[in-house]
């Protein structure tokens, strides 16, 4: 990062103490410049938002090339959320410690593993590691859904899961066969709200080593606040699923 770039971060994280500042690196020709965003989080203190608009704004000027944010009486070293958003982003990442001034740089991994991924609801979730799946073992492509934390305890809000199936490509089957999705309700929910790729017989996944005893059938997932895994699906997973779900390239 360019000692001019540097010096107006530093100047921005100042300002916005004890607030996160954010922005956005960007290159127009050979110049590079650092924009100022407002952070919209909901708690400004504790995380980061760049709306759209901002970001589209940015994009005019030229390149983004780069994210950047602050942490705030916080060492520079990235929380999960920071290294699943960054992988998201496809796009390196500055983290400025403040007051301390550490300045931290992070890059992007083109594929991030289906096993042992930390759970960051709407980035690294039970639905992400089952559309990755998706795209490395069937070279499927879905659209972004954005999905609020929580969604599944609003009685009155959306079902994600039984709202976009069907748009999907998904229809409903009996008996689950390798590759289906698994739908199910997990703890305190008024809707479906789990979903994992179901294995059959053979645990294997695309690119990667598993480890996983019993003889399955196997459950790719990734339950709220912990690690994606396989595991044997059996007994209460099954008592939990609501529906099964087959991709219309299946057929």
């Amino acid at each position: 990062m360019r000692k001019h770039i540097i010096a107006a971060v530093q100047e921005h994280a100042a300002a916005e103490y004890p607030r996160e500042a954010c922005g956005l690196l960007v290159q127009a020709g050979r110049a590079h410049r650092y924009i100022r965003c407002a952070n919209t989080a909901t708690d400004p203190a504790e995380e980061f938002r760049i709306a759209p608009e901002a970001y589209a704004q940015a994009e005019d000027i030229g390149e983004v090339i780069a994210v950047v944010h602050s942490h705030p009486d916080a060492t520079s070293r990235p929380s999960a959320a920071d290294v699943a958003m960054c992988n998201a982003s496809g796009l390196p990442w500055y983290i400025i410690s403040w007051p301390e001034g550490d300045l931290r740089l992070i890059e992007p991994v083109d594929q991030v593993p289906l096993q042992g991924r930390a759970f960051v609801h709407g980035v690294q979730d039970c639905w992400q590691v089952c559309a990755d799946w998706y795209q490395r073992a069937k070279g499927l492509e879905f659209p972004r859904y954005e999905r609020a934390d929580g969604w599944w305890e609003d009685p009155d809000g959306p079902s994600h899961y039984e709202d976009l199936y069907e748009a999907a490509g998904f229809v409903r089957v009996d008996v689950p066969q390798r590759g289906d999705l698994i739908v199910m309700e997990i703890g305190r929910t008024v809707r479906p709200n789990h979903a994992g790729i179901y294995l059959g017989s053979d645990p294997s996944l695309p690119g990667e080593d598993v480890n996983v005893f019993g003889a399955g059938p196997f459950l790719l997932h990734h339950l709220y606040g912990r690690r994606s895994e396989v595991i044997v699906f059996g007994g209460p997973w099954w008592d939990r699923t609501r529906f099964v779900l087959r991709h219309e390239s299946e057929f």
